[in-house]
């Protein structure tokens, strides 16, 4: 399963570097701890919220009475969504982030692994309650389904751990770096543009090397052979925890030069989108939010408040 390969694949990154596999609470401050991959690991809960809890609509049918229901696509991959070591129970933020807004409005938490094809439909069928699953906020999709925000869409460059190089912030931070990033992604779009700036400014521009395995990549970065990667923040970051050997040195927002926004996603006009979004908003003033991202390094990917339906990418 794809979560599952996912997982195997970071962990056997680990082992492929020759360092110890350390646990996923911090990218910040990563411990000789062993990943907790157990099916029982506790996740983060949060009271019932009786305001959000009100703000459902009266005589809501939820795709099964008194759960919540949320399709998760491994697609997204760790530290997103995995699979447990009984390869069979879905963990990681997305699951734990379901589990606040399952907690929130008084319902228990009912995972689906499904396909990224198959969540559109499976929400606006009703087989799904929601989908918590990366999804971008698109003035396309906002046509079809409501939104809840609760994270940055966030690209990151990673380097390895003891460079030179303390800072990407901008174009000209890029110039003569050999950078790895995937072909035909937003950040290669981000990079051919900011080439493109410097070029005409007169500065040399960056390297871009494109690696079809994550693991190669990395190992290219720490060898010396290449300067940095640049993707998914949550990828890099997880990496980071597990392995030691990178870390994050810049942040762009994955819809450079517009904000992209990762939200719960609803069936349109259903009312569901009021309470979930009230559910994140107590969470995130209860602390328990932050937690959870934590818990899986994506501190930088954080937002203040949970916005409704904010704008989205162009079509």
């Amino acid at each position: 399963m794809l979560v599952n390969t996912a997982r195997l694949a970071l962990l056997a990154m680990a082992v492929s570097v020759g360092l110890p596999v350390l646990a996923a609470e911090s990218a910040s401050a990563p411990t000789t701890q062993q990943v907790d991959l157990s099916p029982d690991r506790q996740r983060i809960h949060v009271p019932r919220n009786e305001a959000a809890i009100a703000l459902i609509p009266a005589g809501f049918k939820f795709a099964q009475p008194g759960k919540f229901t949320v399709a998760v696509s491994g697609v997204a991959g760790p530290p997103l969504a995995l699979l447990a070591n009984d390869d069979k129970t879905t963990i990681g933020s997305e699951a734990d982030t379901a589990q606040l807004v399952a907690d929130s409005l008084g319902l228990q938490l009912n995972v689906v692994q499904t396909s990224w094809e198959d969540w559109p439909l499976g929400v606006s069928s009703g087989k799904y309650d929601a989908v918590i699953s990366n999804v971008t906020v698109t003035e396309a999709r906002k046509k079809r389904f409501d939104f809840a925000t609760y994270r940055q869409d966030v690209l990151g460059f990673y380097v390895k751990t003891n460079s030179k190089i303390s800072a990407i912030k901008q174009a000209p931070d890029i110039a003569g770096l050999k950078i790895i990033v995937g072909s035909g992604t937003n950040q290669e779009k981000v990079l051919l543009a900011w080439n493109e700036a410097n070029e005409k400014a007169g500065i040399k521009p960056a390297l871009l090397q494109y690696f079809d395995d994550q693991a190669a990549a990395q190992l290219a970065v720490q060898s010396g052979r290449s300067d940095a990667l640049f993707g998914p923040n949550s990828i890099y970051s997880y990496s980071a925890a597990i392995t030691g050997g990178i870390k994050l040195v810049g942040i762009v927002n994955g819809g450079w030069p517009l904000r992209a926004d990762i939200a719960v996603t609803t069936r349109k006009d259903n009312g569901l989108v009021q309470p979930i979004h009230a559910a994140l908003e107590g969470a995130i003033a209860g602390g328990q939010y932050e937690q959870v991202l934590q818990r899986w390094g994506l501190d930088v990917e954080r937002i203040d408040k949970s916005l409704i339906n904010p704008p989205g990418l162009p079509d």
